[in-house]
């Protein structure tokens, strides 16, 4: 049987969002918010990267992000790549019995050929249907029997992630500038900057604004020392406030 299902406009549609917004609103209960700052949160175990899928290297987007992060912090899963039933058993592997799937869904339209013959007859663009698919997919750590490479379900950064403009300026400043952890901030005592790798970012432009926020933290001291806490890791950002 397909793993995954044809959902037209209708009360089987609605029934499909309804069953998404339920699934954010949990999240949201539970206090999980994966959207307040723009990288991913130490209590995470997987790698802090946008979810993909194993196979094909695709990355997820839209409301599935959304999904798959909470997914990952929900079961705890050490990893955010994702796969189908048929894409397990592709690779030689398959999922373990009594594993339970995550729910993504895609939409688009399509043109029935009753429907472009009409137009054409009548000299109008044809309509189109809008539809949404549901697939069931699963982490790598719910198989048995996976490639190395897809059971480490490590992600790796695209290279060219911070500008080059970026980084000469970076440079220019003298800062000590430290990249790693999963915390953005200034540090007064040890008078450092750091913030999260880049392939922590779920958008390359928001390393950049969070780097350069945190810096300016480090020049305001330079400046002015006297008005700004001594205390450490004091000084620290939220990101998005800094855009």
């Amino acid at each position: 049987m397909s793993r995954h299902t044809r959902v037209r406009a209708g009360n089987d549609r609605a029934s499909l969002y309804a069953e998404i917004t339920d699934k954010i609103i949990a999240e949201l209960e539970a206090g999980r918010i994966p959207w307040v700052q723009p990288w991913g949160t130490a209590e995470v175990k997987a790698p802090l990267a946008m979810p993909r899928n194993a196979a094909t290297q695709r990355g997820y987007s839209g409301i599935n992000v959304l999904i798959l992060w909470g997914a990952v912090i929900e079961h705890g899963f050490s990893g955010q790549s994702w796969l189908t039933f048929r894409q397990a058993l592709g690779l030689g592997g398959h999922v373990r019995k009594g594993e339970r799937g995550t729910t993504v869904v895609y939409a688009d339209r399509f043109t029935p050929e009753d429907e472009r013959r009409r137009a054409a007859e009548a000299g109008e663009e044809p309509g189109a249907i809008p539809f949404l698919k549901r697939f069931t997919v699963f982490n790598p750590a719910q198989g048995d029997g996976l490639p190395e490479e897809v059971a480490a379900s490590v992600v790796p950064p695209p290279p060219g992630q911070i500008g080059p403009r970026a980084e000469a300026l970076i440079a220019a400043t003298r800062a000590d500038f430290r990249i790693g952890g999963a915390r953005a901030y200034y540090n007064t005592t040890g008078d450092f900057v750091q913030v999260p790798p880049p392939a922590a970012y779920f958008e390359p432009i928001n390393w950049h604004r969070t780097a350069f926020h945190e810096l300016s933290h480090n020049a305001g001291f330079q400046i002015m020392p006297i008005s700004v806490s001594t205390e450490p890791d004091a000084v620290a950002s939220g990101s998005t406030e800094a855009a």
